[in-house]
């Protein structure tokens, strides 16, 4: 799951809404998501139909001339503002959420336009860089928080064991989805000694959870109102600051979906255009608005970015893959003759036997081997899957 964060009124819940076209609350002030919003979005993927030279007829994920829409989880949390660790603010309910997430999307008001309370001001007269900074100092204040109750403690009763800290840590951070691996990788990274963690100094201390949220809650920015303002250059500072920004305008492609779902045009999310359905009976004012967001969308910065930034969190964040699962390895389909009906996001470095297990508990359990079937190849249980493979899973106990 990724989750979308940031501070109050920077556009989180249109970036929310435009992503799942769910129904939110959306309003110029403060704290309008008290709760967060869970929804259903899509990551955007070339499908293997046209490869293979079939006609694809989707079930839970969509194939839209030869673009795969693949569903994914987003979560819109509640907006930030400093001192969230200590509970000002929706702070609590920002930091209950977040933990959930895999990854984050921090969406940034790029204009300048939004104080430190959420509040509007002149464009270009608040500092965007600063906010990303303020989230990521309250998510390591209130990291370091957890991390340090009963650290003597943990860190004794590991050196005691001559165990690393990995596994004593794993267990106190599990609600956080954090693992062992991404603590280790923390320790290695900063050359620490995981067997001595009751001699690490404060400072020392500090640094490692700062490395483990950057492991555990890896991120992008997410420039929302690209399209207002000093943007650019606020954009450059961002990436100076080494940050990974991708420009987004969220009350466009907010727009061109309702435009699409209303029939006034052809739109699929990341397209670098849109077409006016002949068909489409559209005002003056209608079709303005349309030609205001081509000139300042499309025309300049190639779409609106929402699409990116989604992709970028599954695909480079998360290290994901796409993988087909069929049951017919000759016809490219399921036990009920649909064309490659189904299609999986797994991690990079997933295996046959694992990606059994993930389809189906018993196919994995009674997983004898599996076929590409590109190439028919029969694979073991070890074999490592590639993005866009399209697999058959054979095993004892087929699916029903």
């Amino acid at each position: 799951m990724v989750g979308l964060v940031g501070k109050a009124n920077v556009g989180k819940s249109t970036f929310f809404a435009a992503a799942t076209m769910k129904a939110v609350d959306i309003a110029g002030f403060p704290f309008t998501t008290i709760e967060a919003n869970r929804g259903v979005a899509y990551v955007r993927s070339s499908c293997v139909c046209r490869e293979l030279g079939v006609k694809d007829d989707p079930v839970n994920s969509a194939c839209i001339d030869g673009v795969r829409l693949i569903p994914v989880d987003i979560i819109d949390c509640p907006g930030l503002i400093k001192g969230a660790h200590m509970g000002k603010g929706l702070g609590n309910q920002f930091l209950d959420e977040v933990r959930r997430a895999d990854a984050l999307v921090v969406v940034a008001d790029v204009a300048g336009a939004t104080d430190d309370n959420g509040q509007p001001v002149s464009p270009g007269s608040h500092d965007p860089l600063e906010d990303v900074k303020m989230l990521e100092e309250e998510f390591d204040a209130w990291l370091l928080g957890l991390v340090k109750k009963d650290w003597e403690k943990t860190a004794r009763t590991a050196q005691a064991a001559r165990e690393g800290i990995e596994l004593h840590l794993e267990v106190k951070l599990s609600g956080l989805g954090i693992n062992r691996y991404q603590i280790s990788e923390s320790v290695q990274r900063l050359r620490l000694d995981s067997h001595k963690a009751s001699q690490w100094s404060d400072e020392e201390l500090s640094r490692f959870v700062t490395e483990l949220r950057r492991v555990s809650k890896p991120l992008i920015v997410a420039a929302n109102k690209a399209d207002k303002g000093p943007a650019e250059e606020n954009m450059r500072r961002l990436r100076g600051a080494g940050y990974h920004v991708i420009p987004t305008m969220a009350e466009a492609e907010l727009a061109l979906r309702r435009a699409a779902n209303a029939g006034m045009i052809k739109y699929t999310p990341g397209d670098s255009d849109f077409i006016i359905a002949e068909s489409a009976e559209l005002s003056s004012t209608q079709r303005r608005a349309l030609e205001t967001i081509r000139e300042r969308v499309f025309d300049k910065w190639g779409s609106t970015g929402l699409q990116e930034a989604l992709n970028a969190a599954f695909f480079q964040l998360l290290e994901t893959i796409v993988v087909y699962p069929v049951e017919d390895a000759e016809k490219f389909t399921d036990h009920q003759g649909r064309v490659l009906p189904d299609c999986h996001l797994v991690p990079q470095g997933t295996t046959a036997k694992q990606f059994a297990s993930l389809i189906h508990t018993e196919l994995g359990e009674t997983f004898i081997h599996a076929v590409d079937a590109k190439t028919k190849m029969r694979l073991g249980e070890g074999h490592i899957l590639k993005d866009k493979d399209v697999i058959q899973i054979v095993a004892a106990k087929a699916r029903r």
